[in-house]
């Protein structure tokens, strides 16, 4: 990429790099990090609220919330969701195998270690030097039991094991965007052979009027999983403005009516739906297969404001 400069050589792509690093911190806000990645411009925030908090984002799009004083902390309402579903797919304090598809601040993972103490985490993240810039700047616990692969999601689930995970999460966006790639029946036929079975998945999707994408994605995960569930603020249900759903998917049915209570009770209350009704609301859209691929909409300009 351009920002890396126009070196033709290893030493002079680190130089570029440098001096971008350099510029990028002296031009943000103070205390603010600034940082080229390959996936765009990072940034962590602070929060002004909490001591040792930080928002991420890339090219001014949120992407993830981490506290590293209170990792159990979830200030974003589908982390929050997809938290909700961590805890549920087992017993409270039971170690997992989590599989991470995105690694963004780590987020979930230290939530996972920090409520599920010996549970082994794998993160798959592209972005190599995101991976470097949030492992230097907002540190893992060197306790916790967590893997981290700078790789491509699909290719990093290839390499894992037939039925290794109890869950499987993800949550990721290329320029706010869910590549095309991770949208398939042959994506997620992937995602079902690492998982054990009873295993869980949890995706998190972004869609806006008229919600085609998320109804695609609906349908494609139902010719993979027969238990579907899905979690959303009732204004994105209505298809009343862009934003985020949580996609539960098992081959057992999962705790609705648990997710129910704990998603209505947020402090942004979603709504969930699953079974007869899920189904309706995907009125008959067609499952996306690898040859038709396409990746999910850009978010309107207004999303983040």
């Amino acid at each position: 990429m351009a920002r890396r400069g126009a070196a033709g050589g290893a030493g002079g792509k680190r130089a570029d790099r440098r001096a971008d690093r350099k510029a990028a911190r002296g031009a943000g806000e103070p205390g603010n990090v600034r940082e080229p990645v390959d996936g765009g411009l990072a940034e962590l925030v602070p929060d002004r609220e909490r001591r040792r908090a930080w928002t991420l984002t890339i090219d001014g799009a949120p992407q993830s919330h981490v506290d590293l004083d209170d990792p159990t902390y979830l200030s974003f309402e589908y982390q929050r969701r997809i938290g909700h579903i961590a805890d549920l797919a087992a017993p409270a304090g039971q170690p997992l195998h989590v599989v991470h598809l995105g690694g963004g601040a780590f987020t979930l993972a230290r939530y996972i270690a920090a409520t599920r103490p010996r549970s082994t985490q794998q993160i798959v993240e592209v972005d190599a030097a995101l991976v470097q810039l949030v492992r230097r700047e907002l540190p893992l616990d060197p306790q916790a039991r967590i893997r981290v692969r700078a790789t491509d999601a699909r290719a990093g689930l290839g390499k894992i094991q037939d039925g290794w995970a109890d869950l499987v999460i993800a949550d990721v966006f290329s320029g706010a965007r869910t590549p095309a790639h991770l949208t398939s029946t042959e994506f997620l036929a992937e995602v079902r052979r690492v998982l054990k079975p009873g295993g869980t998945y949890a995706a998190n999707l972004a869609d806006g009027p008229p919600l085609a994408h998320l109804r695609g994605q609906i349908a494609t995960a139902a010719t993979v999983f027969p238990e579907l569930t899905l979690a959303a603020d009732p204004a994105v249900w209505r298809g009343r403005r862009f934003g985020n759903a949580v996609l539960l998917a098992s081959d057992v049915a999962p705790r609705t009516a648990e997710l129910t209570r704990r998603v209505a009770t947020d402090p942004h209350p979603g709504r969930v739906e699953h079974g007869r009704a899920l189904a309706d609301f995907t009125g008959g859209a067609a499952p996306v297969h690898d040859a038709d691929a396409r990746p999910s909409p850009p978010p309107p300009a207004s999303a983040f404001d």
